[in-house]
């Protein structure tokens, strides 16, 4: 819904006031006051305002003048000089007309006049003869008083630190976006009138100076706005206007970096772009939920949000409201879905806040469900929050640090973009990220593989994705309290497996690996990491399916290969006991193979007990490691 404001453009001046009370004796006043009128009716509002500054100086007691001045302003946005006028058309009648409280009102909450914004929207709510939409209206403007009031008495903390030259410039910079490791941001400078995206990398603790993304995305012809990137920011998801191949007045796009360059932008089509207005996407972190803004029918206010999902096949699914938890009948924007999948950031002018948008956090009502409802929008707060507006919030991974454009804080100029670190209890889930480089384990050259990261509990792909082309690097997130197994594969190569399982205290620390990949040859070994038992049993738990998959899918793409699985344990019990224990497990993956329909010829199984450890047994950790189940390469 547009900011509806009761504009009183006062045409039919004897309906509005009565005949007196729009006249002015003084003759020059009454032509400025008619000339204004015809003005507004061209909408060249501008001239209108400087007409009827002209009469009410030539009349000082011109109460329809002040009244349609207070209208103009608060049209224009002007409310300081709007609260002025309405103020004066009090002052000489307070009976002039009903509302005047109304505009002042609203001019006073958009000026941060709390209290008395309050005053004068009660008297305008008891006013007789009020429409459903002025009750309506009026209502929520008196709860968004009553809210500030009480936030200011209770403000959060926030201190916004410039990001510095590297950055800002004495142009316009706005709606930053960071990457998992906080390397490299992206964000919209607005140069003579053209919108383009810019990126700056950061050496050690400093940001250097910004560069234009690529020629392959910034146009002299058209704005480039609005985006997102993956958290390893190998996928740039973007809003493009009025382009040759939109299907819409605005429409969202895809630019995918390929090693050296950003690739040329292709428009993500329908379902999710439509003949209307889509802006504004915000991507998952497993790259498989895109959230944007939306004027598509089916909506409950104006500006809407919706999400898509990535289907098996590779196309979006059709858009789905978030619902009345989100969305109200005024405008929500600029949605930031957090990597931990749970937590969304948003702005709003429809749920109680400060004045023009406000930022708000909400949460899954149950975490961990991606298809779980959404909590009750949360306002963060003064003075994160102010009467202005507020939009393009980030977060970084570990949440405990927001990026943020403003024009209020004495930057390089203009808007500029700011961090601050998030109030604990508006934060998401800390979230930490695997970055690794995958490499042949003879040459040493980077190799571009197959990542994949799989969350044992729930078996869905935390990320599913190859490394970067020429550097071979690859970067995911992933949220503690969970178990995810990392698979990385090539043609030619044995593949790799890994276990990462982060705790709360573990997740304030990235995990940085390397991955030497080992050419299939006879003699190559794989351990693997993601095959789990039952304590002193042979009996597979569930979280092994995942590994299963990946080896059964190896021995598949590879009908020659045969291979051993060994299995070993620690030195805690008798030799007898632990060979034995062995030997069941390496059978009961056997026997897991075999059920799937790879050949018994293909495959043998032997137990080694104790006798082979990868370390000492001295620690709990080393003992861990030392219980394992492993394959080895016996013909190909």
């Amino acid at each position: 819904m547009k900011k509806n404001f009761v504009l009183i453009l006062c045409l039919c001046t004897s309906l509005c006031f009565g005949q007196t009370a729009t006249s002015s004796q003084n003759k020059l006043a009454q032509k400025s006051y008619v000339q204004a009128n015809k003005y507004i009716g061209d909408k060249a509002y501008n001239l209108a305002v400087t007409e009827l500054k002209k009469a009410v100086a030539e009349d000082s007691q011109f109460t329809a003048a002040y009244q349609q001045l207070g209208d103009l302003y608060r049209r224009l946005g002007d409310y300081p000089n709007a609260v002025l006028s309405y103020r004066k058309v009090i002052e000489i009648n307070p009976e002039f007309y009903v509302h005047t409280y109304f505009g002042l009102g609203e001019s006073e909450l958009n000026t941060g006049d709390y209290a008395n914004a309050l005053i004068h929207f009660r008297k305008y709510a008891t006013s007789p003869g009020l429409s459903d939409e002025s009750k309506i209206k009026t209502a929520k403007y008196i709860a968004d008083c009553n809210f500030s009031l009480l936030a200011i008495k209770t403000p959060v903390s926030f201190k916004p630190i410039n990001m510095g030259s590297g950055i800002n410039s004495p142009q316009d910079e706005y709606l930053p976006v960071i990457t998992a490791d906080e390397k490299k941001i992206i964000f919209t400078r607005k140069a003579s009138n053209n919108e383009d995206f810019y990126t700056s990398v950061k050496n050690q603790d400093k940001w250097l100076l910004a560069k234009s993304l690529s020629a392959n995305i910034n146009t002299f012809e058209f704005n480039e706005g609005a985006q997102c990137i993956t958290p390893d920011g190998n996928y740039l998801f973007f809003t493009g206007c009025n382009r040759p191949d939109g299907l819409g007045r605005c429409d969202i796009y895809i630019s995918k970096w390929e090693g050296s360059e950003w690739s040329r932008p292709f428009n993500i089509g329908a379902p999710i772009n439509t003949g209307g207005w889509e802006s504004q996407p915000s991507i998952s972190a497993d790259g498989r939920t895109l959230y944007f803004v939306s004027t598509r029918p089916g909506g409950k206010g104006g500006y809407d949000l919706w999400k898509s999902d990535l289907l098996p096949e590779g196309s979006w699914s059709v858009p789905v409201n978030l619902g009345p938890d989100i969305n109200t009948p005024y405008d929500e924007h600029s949605p930031f879905i957090h990597p931990d999948d749970q937590t969304l950031y948003f702005s709003s002018n429809g749920w109680p806040g400060l004045g023009s948008k406000d930022l708000f956090v909400s949460r899954r009502a149950n975490a961990g469900d991606p298809k779980a409802s959404w909590e009750k929008p949360q306002n963060l707060g003064y003075p994160i929050n102010t009467f202005g507006e507020e939009s393009g919030l980030s977060i970084n991974s570990m949440g405990n640090l927001a990026f943020f454009a403003s024009d209020k804080q004495g930057g390089a100029g203009g808007f500029d973009i700011y961090s601050f670190e998030m109030p604990e209890k508006l934060r998401p889930k800390p979230v930490t990220y695997v970055k690794g480089i995958v490499f042949d384990q003879t040459t040493k050259k980077p190799l571009e593989a197959k990542i994949q990261i799989i969350n044992l509990k729930s078996g869905g792909f935390a990320f599913d994705d190859i490394t970067d082309p020429v550097a071979g690097e690859f970067l995911a997130t992933i949220t503690s309290g969970n178990s995810f197994a990392l698979n990385v594969s090539k043609p030619g190569y044995l593949f790799y497996s890994h276990n990462f399982t982060p705790d709360q205290k573990q997740a304030l620390q990235p995990y940085l690996i390397e991955v030497p990949l080992e050419k299939l040859e006879i003699g190559g070994m794989v351990v693997l990491n993601n095959i789990f038992f039952e304590t002193n049993k042979f009996d597979l738990l569930p979280e092994s399916r995942t590994e299963l998959g990946q080896l059964i899918t190896f021995l598949k793409e590879n009908p020659g290969v045969s291979i051993e699985i060994a299995g070993h344990t620690d030195n805690v019990g008798d030799d007898n006991s632990n060979q034995l224990l062995s030997e069941s497990r390496a059978k009961t993956v056997y026997d897991y193979l075999v059920l799937n329909k790879i050949p018994a010829a293909k495959l043998s199984f032997k137990g080694y007990g104790e006798s082979k450890p990868l370390n000492d047994n001295s620690s709990d950790g080393n003992r861990k490691i030392n219980r394992r189940t492993e394959f080895k390469i016996i013909k190909k």
